[in-house]
């Protein structure tokens, strides 16, 4: 594996420490501002990748999927990042203080298909960050033997949004039902 896959673990890992820590100075040290902070550094750690991989690309390296998974890694954070913390903020209080406010929801009907709705909302804009990243690279590099791993990771990604969006419109025609709902079969 090349320096930059492995920065992406890296910042993947990074990335759940620092929340981790967060949620823990928070909660159990009850020093909510530095857990806010600590939370609050999450982007840092994408632009730290995004630096990396620059730096790489500019210095003459190849294009890898590496490269590729960085900007999809960013894209992914950056539009889902904050719900990621939500959730994670919303799960470790739920089983630390028991909060009934903080139990994780469960969503049928018309509810759980809007939840489908903001989930691809949210991949379409990671999308929209990703693949802008992805061009800037290509068109930076302007060398098609350079890049052809950005290409094929953005139309591997434009095939996995197209199904995404069929699984939301599914959520709209099929909404998910409560197997425990009296009056069901």
């Amino acid at each position: 594996m090349n320096f930059v896959a492995w920065m992406i673990i890296a910042c993947e890992i990074a990335f759940w420490v620092v929340i981790a820590a967060g949620l823990i100075v928070r909660y159990v040290l009850k020093l909510p501002k530095l857990g806010l902070f600590l939370l609050a550094l999450t982007p840092v750690i994408d632009l730290l990748l995004l630096v990396i991989t620059g730096v790489d690309l500019y210095n003459g390296a190849v294009a890898t999927m590496a490269h590729a998974l960085a900007a999809v890694y960013i894209g992914v954070s950056i539009a889902f990042g904050k719900s990621m913390i939500a959730w994670a903020d919303r799960r470790f209080r739920y089983l630390l203080t028991k909060q009934e406010e903080a139990k994780p929801q469960k969503r049928y009907g018309l509810e759980y298909a809007r939840h489908e709705l903001k989930g691809f909302l949210r991949h379409l804009l990671s999308f929209l960050i990703g693949a802008g990243l992805l061009a800037g690279m290509v068109y930076w590099i302007n060398d098609p033997a350079r890049t052809e791993a950005l290409d094929s990771i953005l139309r591997f990604w434009s095939v996995v949004l197209v199904i995404d969006f069929a699984i939301m419109i599914s959520a709209f025609l099929w909404p998910k039902q409560d197997k425990n709902k009296p009056g069901r079969e």
